[in-house]
């Protein structure tokens, strides 16, 4: 019971302390759940903000008390509204998402809703169209990916609460003489793949460019060592995190969140010992899912990382640290827990401003440059947009960059390989 109490909780903000506990349900009630059913709306409604929905064996189906004419509602307006986006969590918690995610789709459409000044059986396109033009037109103006949130949580809402088999429409219409629809399509809302998805800024580095970053990184922990500062220790563990960031393509949350045990031998490759694969356990998911799993293979361009990490691993690097001990993740701080984000950023940006490169460049860009270099060692395009974890291989060509050296090479190759073939047919004619 405290589980699903908890859970609730976390969705519906409405959820108070009244919920019954598990004493007060009757004996032979095989659930809380079920005795909050057969108990009827009444007790639902008594000293208790506990909505149907939470407990509905439809998820997501318009609420008893919504539908019983006898019982008034003070701004009937709101209180529908609220119900709505009470059965839509419903709904999205029995597919599975993420609490996190619902929380953040129910903020977008309220504040949607709170700028139309409008209720959902009377939003129209138009009201869409001027959100999004004010989200952009806003100052600083939003991406068009957090348009694309934006579009993907009114969207999935006004598709719920138009669905006839939720019963708002019939509701709406009996109630307000109005019915809720769809507002949201393709002629209206941002492309879902297109090349702005990537800030003209970043871009993957050159290899001399990355080589400046890791020595400059490098140079910053010999610095503070020759001093017999404290912080060398640290800035040897940002050094390598950047580099195995960079060795394996891994996300800004890939990379905090890896623990020395997700490392493993690859059978085929035994050279690597046990740094031939990586497995990483905290994906970006797709659509509110939660995170996903990849396994990231060491590749021959990148085996350095092997020695780096036996090193880290060894007495002379991670376990340096006191709290080395008191977990298992990869990059301990200095006191308690594992490194955060914010840290290998501002270690990224140190690293970039000592090597002299462009303030564009951002240590996601890490991820951007392992996917060019990879193409422009000739692996297959299939085989990189696995080891990043892309749904879509369009996803991995905007990460692509390749270098004006590569594409003069590529070039080459196909003049000589026209030429070879011209000369066997004029051979063949002779």
């Amino acid at each position: 019971m405290r589980e699903l109490v908890a859970r609730c909780r976390d969705v519906f903000p409405q959820v108070t302390a009244t919920i019954p506990v598990r004493d007060q349900v009757p004996m032979g009630a095989p659930t809380v759940a079920s005795w909050l059913l057969s108990s009827g709306s009444s007790r639902l409604m008594r000293g208790s903000r506990v909505r149907c929905a939470l407990v509905e064996l439809v998820p997501g189906q318009i609420p008893d008390y919504l539908l019983d004419d006898s019982i008034g509602l003070l701004r009937a307006d709101d209180r529908v509204f609220e119900a709505m986006l009470d059965g839509w969590r419903a709904q999205q918690l029995a597919r599975g998402l993420t609490t996190a995610h619902i929380k953040t789709s129910s903020r977008m459409v309220k504040r949607f809703q709170e700028h139309a000044n409008e209720y959902p059986w009377t939003w129209m396109a138009h009201h869409f169209e001027e959100f999004l033009a004010d989200l952009r037109t806003s100052e600083p103006p939003l991406k068009v990916s957090t348009l694309r949130s934006y579009t993907t949580a009114i969207r999935a809402f006004t598709r719920y609460v138009s669905d006839t088999r939720y019963g708002w429409v019939a509701f709406c219409d009996r109630v307000f003489d109005d019915i809720p629809a769809q507002i949201v399509f393709d002629w209206n809302s941002p492309r879902h793949s297109t090349d702005d998805d990537v800030p003209t800024g970043r871009r993957a580095l050159t290899r001399h460019e990355m080589q400046s970053l890791f020595d400059a990184a490098d140079d910053f922990v010999d610095a503070e060592y020759a001093k017999g500062s404290k912080r060398w220790l640290p800035a040897l563990r940002d050094s390598t995190a950047l580099k195995v960031a960079y060795a394996y393509g891994l996300r800004r949350r890939e990379l905090t969140k890896l623990e020395y045990v997700d490392f493993g031998p690859n059978p085929k490759v035994p050279a690597y010992r046990n740094f031939g694969a990586v497995q990483v356990r905290w994906a970006k998911g797709m659509r509110g899912s939660g995170p996903r799993r990849r396994t990231v293979l060491t590749t021959p361009e990148f085996d350095w990382v092997v020695d780096l990490l036996q090193h880290w691993l060894s007495p002379a690097g991670r376990e340096l640290f006191p709290t080395a001990d008191r977990s298992r993740c990869l990059w301990p701080s200095e006191r308690a827990g594992a490194a955060s984000l914010r840290t290998f950023e501002r270690a990224f940006a140190r690293a970039r401003e000592q090597a002299g490169l462009p303030q564009e460049l951002t240590l996601h860009c890490l991820r951007h440059s392992y996917v060019t270099h990879l193409i422009e060692a000739d692996y297959d395009p299939f085989f990189v947009q696995q080891q990043v974890g892309h749904q879509h291989a369009s996803t991995t060509s905007l990460y692509t960059s390749v270098s004006s050296d590569f594409k003069q090479k590529t070039i080459q190759q196909m003049i000589n390989r026209r030429l070879r073939l011209d000369n066997q047919d004029g051979g063949h004619d002779g």
